[in-house]
């Protein structure tokens, strides 16, 4: 990532991008719309004190709303660009290689990024890590060959050297 984006940006493919923004189209207008009819035919039902399908309704539209938040301030922070071609540099969007503690025969394989932002399904059988977590911040801008240390959630200090850098291809 260029010095310029700041650890705020959320980078997203334009796929991803589109689809988040049809989510928040659909929840910001019919799901709200079916939300609302819900909890008048629930409210129509009478005792709202005693009423699951009233305070059910009313529970999801609070997540629906958070949800809408969440997709807002994601959309606004966005960075809409592909993946690099030809990467040398691990940035968002990259399949990395890191071997711990030099081992190559100790090695993890991850994609640099968010499954949800990058448009990821949950069929794709490889982690994900952000790159604002300890592992992802501690990699982000190094290149194949170089290592570095980052501290874990526990405390620990682990050393990585980064084995292999390419485009994720999803």
């Amino acid at each position: 990532m260029s010095e310029t984006t700041s650890s705020q940006t959320i980078w997203l493919t334009q796929d991803a991008y589109d689809k988040l923004q049809q989510e928040l189209e659909y929840l910001t207008g019919p799901g709200r719309a079916e939300v609302s009819a819900r909890i008048a035919a629930a409210r129509e039902e009478g005792d709202l004190r005693e009423n699951g399908g009233y305070h059910a309704a009313r529970e999801e539209q609070g997540q629906q709303e958070a949800r809408i938040r969440q997709l807002t301030d994601m959309l606004r922070r966005a960075e809409v660009g592909e993946a690099p071609d030809n990467p040398d540099e691990v940035v968002p969007g990259t399949k990395v290689t890191i071997a711990f503690g030099g081992d190559e025969d100790d090695t993890d394989t991850f994609l640099l990024g968010s499954r949800e932002l990058l448009g990821v399904d949950d069929s794709v059988d490889l982690n994900v890590y952000s790159p604002q977590s300890p592992l992802g911040s501690a990699i982000l801008g190094k290149h194949k060959g170089d290592a570095v240390s980052y501290q874990a959630p526990n405390g620990k200090d682990i050393a990585v050297t980064i084995v292999a850098v390419e485009p994720y291809q999803g």
